[in-house]
């Protein structure tokens, strides 16, 4: 595997590769990103991944400094795969000068659930994710469904902007609990992480709830919220949302049968963990 991180490099590198695969991620990896890597090779060749943690996606409260920083464990893990191409550039390499232009996604899709709660964040995500895309040059390119919005976005825009970059989506890699696998997970106590798998099993039990014709959708999020703050989490949001287009489902939408996914949000001590599950 070759570490590069500069651009004009990187693109000699894969000059005339026509079925590039790409995985664009923040380091720190786990098998649920080994998973994508997989994913990604069933798709295209050669693989590439990247790493690069954006500071444009972090909010004031949210600590850019102490994102985890383990690059050489993640070069093994990448290595092991078989991964082409490792672009890690530096912000130096990425932002050679301050980047005043932003990509900001439509309001009904961007400031709802995450973008509520993380003001900003998907403009960071979708600026770096286009200048990803811009250096890397992939025929496809695959996102974990845990970031179901994240999925969403990216995949309008490069649709929007007439990218020439397939978006697939990847399940979401879980433990044998059903806790969906992420970087934040290590900041979980002993205690809190038995508590977690709880998010997981409240998701099930409202899908199971709207599966049998339970219409109300109010009435389930409100139940699911209650449930995780009786166990002493701070629920965000727990949501009921068609899958097209992340609004809620109107009475017609849900007598019709649309494609639903819920998603939630919830802090679990000081660490905030996101899951979704497609109904």
């Amino acid at each position: 595997m070759k570490i590069i991180s500069s651009i004009e490099e990187l693109r000699d590198h894969l000059r005339g590769q026509l079925r590039t695969a790409f995985v664009a991620t923040m380091g720190n990896l786990h098998e649920g990103h080994m998973s994508l890597m997989r994913l990604a090779r069933t798709h295209g060749d050669p693989v590439v991944a990247s790493i690069f943690v954006n500071r444009l996606q972090f909010g004031p409260n949210e600590d850019f400094d102490k994102y985890p920083r383990t690059f050489q464990a993640d070069v093994e893990k990448l290595e092991k795969e078989g991964v082409y191409v490792l672009f890690a550039p530096t912000e130096r390499d990425l932002y050679p000068e301050p980047q005043q232009y932003r990509v900001q996604p439509p309001d009904d899709l961007g400031n709802i659930l995450e973008g509520e709660f993380r003001p900003g964040f998907f403009t960071g995500v979708s600026t770096v994710v286009t200048k990803l895309f811009s250096c890397v040059q992939p025929r496809v390119a695959v996102f974990g469904k845990k970031d179901y919005q994240q999925l969403m976005i990216v995949r309008n825009m490069a649709r929007q902007f007439a990218m020439p970059v397939e978006i697939v989506g990847a399940e979401t890699y879980r433990a044998e609990d059903g806790l969906a696998l992420s970087s934040r997970n290590g900041y979980l106590s002993a205690a809190e992480r038995a508590e977690a798998p709880l998010l997981y099993k409240l998701l099930n039990e409202l899908a199971h709830e709207v599966r049998d014709g339970q219409l109300d959708t109010l009435e389930v999020e409100r139940k699911a919220m209650a449930a995780l703050a009786a166990r002493g989490w701070k629920p965000d949001y727990v949501s009921v949302r068609k899958r097209i287009d992340l609004q809620p489902p109107s009475a017609g939408d849900m007598a019709q049968g649309a494609p639903l996914v819920v998603v939630a949000a919830a802090k679990l001590g000081s660490t905030r963990l996101i899951d979704n599950l497609e109904i």
